[in-house]
């Protein structure tokens, strides 16, 4: 009753995605819960997606996760971030019913034949140390008392040692009210694992009545909703009635209150000890730290279809109750606001990433991973694409199999764990796709084929998804072909190009190279060439980008290709680096902290430097390794 190949701990957005991954495998699976009426919650912003968080979300169900076709659904307005910039920076970004998605979440977990959802607190990690090695096989829960696993999955969010703070007040708790687990860090610590304290927030809500909208700006969804989903019916999507967002903005009264008042907010008194996230500061926090600014954008969203609260996005606050009334009625269109939910921050525990392997897997506790804000990641999007793949390893891992490691030129997943397991963090991670040397690469709209053998390996891609988006492909590239051959005489062809703003032409020119040109796209083609229109929107769209940036995207993956190399050359787990000749003090102590699995990996760690990896390559080659049974295969889902 008690024995499971494995368990879950915590099942929000990360956990959620490991305990379907695993099951859906063929394991049995145990997700533990504190509340089931938390399940996959969003006690933040009511969105999924945005830049760079949306092409994780394309990435997650490439490989069969889940939260991408939930997020469809979901849907109550769709937008594409950055369409004034280039593709590979395009992102999409979705509000969501959040009780509907939760509901959703809980309803699908419910009905996996394999999964067992439990509400209970983990408590504690059962270990055994046999053979020289620590391997963990299981946890205390209460109630329920000792479950066994082959593998352990740790996804605690937010509520692992849960502070909360609104101004004076400090609460002992979870995000929304709900119960903490403040009895697992003693045991991980017991574990040898190392905790960290980190701080996030989250904003008012506030009651739609109270808001004077005609005083703010409006946002509409687009024309076109392109899904996250392979699974999902575009024609479906796109019937949804998208609602409408507004704009709102501090004022120079906002910020004076603000300043007034510092000295009653926890994050500058020293109540708060955890370290916030940098990227999605408190109010009070850009108040002080962009003094100069006389105004603060905000973003006014709804929290779902069938509730009058109001999220306004960039209003974090740990500030008293009576300050955040007073800040909140100083903005235009909020003199008469009702708050029915305060801003509060939140303090928890998390591990030190940089004491996983790139597999999520505990370098020194076999069979026990990470995913999500445990990681030290902040974002619903980054938590679920961890606890995808680390579902997916677990389940490797207990069938035999050889884990997935996700390489930087293969996904932004890849590079986000790359990030976390070789440079550490000093605070909560966020993706962004600045963070990425691939990004032509690493476009929303190829991560389907991107993916595709990562997600078949790890068992989440059946024969019939798989057959399709091979045809898919083939389709693509086909289309791509054709069109090359397809020519407009001047005649024909100018018109169009005059209407775009675009030289004419005084030959003939091939359809490919009308579409490059930078005022066309490949919709202004389709009413010349009948022949293109038969291809699907969103195949459209990824066809455009390729012909469009061929050159670049063709030297960006013979860059990827040259890094390939590097990540091939595995490195050995029980290097004494302190004994190589040749490798300084300081690299060689990172080396051994950090223990990278390859060349590549080492290249990334502060403090190794170029000079470092040349005498790692020299060492390596010396001893026979590189090219002889030290080649990692993992490279079967680069992009073509």
């Amino acid at each position: 009753m008690n024995e499971f190949d494995v368990i879950v701990a915590g099942a929000g957005h990360a956990g959620c995605e490991a305990a379907l991954a695993a099951a859906r495998t063929g394991l049995k699976c145990a997700l533990f819960t504190l509340s089931l009426d938390a399940v996959a919650n969003m006690p933040c912003n009511p969105s999924v997606g945005g830049s760079g968080k949306g092409h994780l979300v394309f990435e997650i169900d490439a490989l069969g996760g889940e939260m991408g076709r939930l997020a469809d659904r979901a849907t109550i307005q769709s937008r594409t971030l950055n369409t004034s910039k280039g593709a590979a920076v395009r992102s999409k970004r979705v509000q969501t019913d959040r009780r509907l998605y939760s509901a959703m979440m809980k309803e699908t977990l419910e009905r996996e034949p394999n999964l067992r959802l439990i509400q209970s607190e983990v408590t504690a990690l059962l270990t055994d140390r046999a053979a020289g090695e620590v391997r963990v096989v299981g946890v205390t829960a209460e109630p329920g008392g000792d479950f066994f696993a082959k593998a352990v999955i740790l996804s605690t969010g937010t509520y692992l040692g849960g502070l909360t703070h609104i101004g004076e007040v400090r609460r002992e708790e979870g995000p929304d009210k709900t119960a903490n687990a403040p009895r697992l860090t003693a045991s991980l610590r017991e574990a040898g694992i190392s905790v960290l304290r980190f701080k996030t927030g989250t904003p008012p809500r506030i009651h739609r009545r109270s808001i004077d909208f005609s005083a703010l700006g409006e946002q509409e969804g687009e024309a076109f909703i392109t899904p996250f989903s392979y699974r999902t019916d575009p024609e479906a999507l796109n019937g949804i009635e998208q609602v409408k967002c507004h704009v709102a903005y501090t004022n120079e009264e906002t910020h004076r209150i603000i300043r007034e008042n510092m000295d009653r907010s926890p994050l500058f008194s020293g109540k708060i000890r955890g370290t916030g996230p940098r990227y999605c500061p408190s109010i009070e926090d850009k108040v002080r730290r962009f003094a100069e600014r006389t105004r603060h954008q905000l973003f006014v969203e709804p929290m779902g279809r069938n509730t009058e609260e109001i999220y306004l996005q960039g209003f974090s606050s740990s500030l008293p109750a009576d300050v955040q009334y007073k800040m909140l009625r100083s903005i235009r269109g909020f003199e008469e606001a009702e708050i029915m939910r305060y801003a509060y921050a939140i303090e928890y525990d998390l591990c030190d990433p940089a004491e996983l392997s790139p597999t999520l897997e505990f370098k020194a506790i076999r069979g026990l991973f990470g995913a999500g804000q445990f990681n030290g990641t902040s974002g619903y999007e980054e938590a679920a694409a961890q606890g995808v793949l680390a579902g997916i390893n677990a389940s490797l891992s207990v069938r035999g199999g050889e884990m997935i490691v996700l390489p930087r030129y293969s996904s932004y997943i890849g590079t986000m764990i790359d990030d976390l397991v070789t440079k550490g963090i000093t605070e909560p991670y966020r993706i962004m796709t600045s963070r990425s040397e691939f990004r032509l690469l690493l476009r929303q709209d190829n991560a389907r084929f991107r993916l595709l053998e990562y997600g078949r390996r790890g068992g989440l891609i059946d024969d019939e998804r798989y057959a399709a988006t091979k045809r898919d492909e083939r389709r693509s590239r086909d289309e791509t072909e054709r069109l090359r051959h397809v020519n407009f005489g001047p005649a024909r062809i100018n018109p169009l190009l005059e209407s775009k703003g675009e030289t004419p032409v005084s030959s003939g020119i091939s359809a490919d190279e009308v579409i490059k040109r930078p005022g066309v796209t490949f919709e202004d083609v389709v009413p010349l060439d009948p022949e293109s229109g038969r291809i699907p929107r969103a195949l459209r769209d990824h066809i455009e980008t390729e012909i469009k940036y061929e050159g670049y995207i063709k030297r960006q993956f013979d860059e990827a290709n040259r890094q390939k190399k590097a990540e091939d050359a595995v490195l050995p787990a029980d290097i004494d680096y302190s004994s190589i000749r040749g490798l300084r003090i300081e690299a060689a102590q990172k080396l051994g902290k950090v223990r990278p699995a390859t060349i590549g990996m080492a290249s990334r760690i502060s403090g190794v430097n170029p000079a470092d990896v040349s005498v790692l390559m020299i060492w390596l080659a010396a001893r026979g390794k590189a090219g002889n049974g030290a080649r990692r295969e993992d490279d079967d889902g680069k992009d073509d």
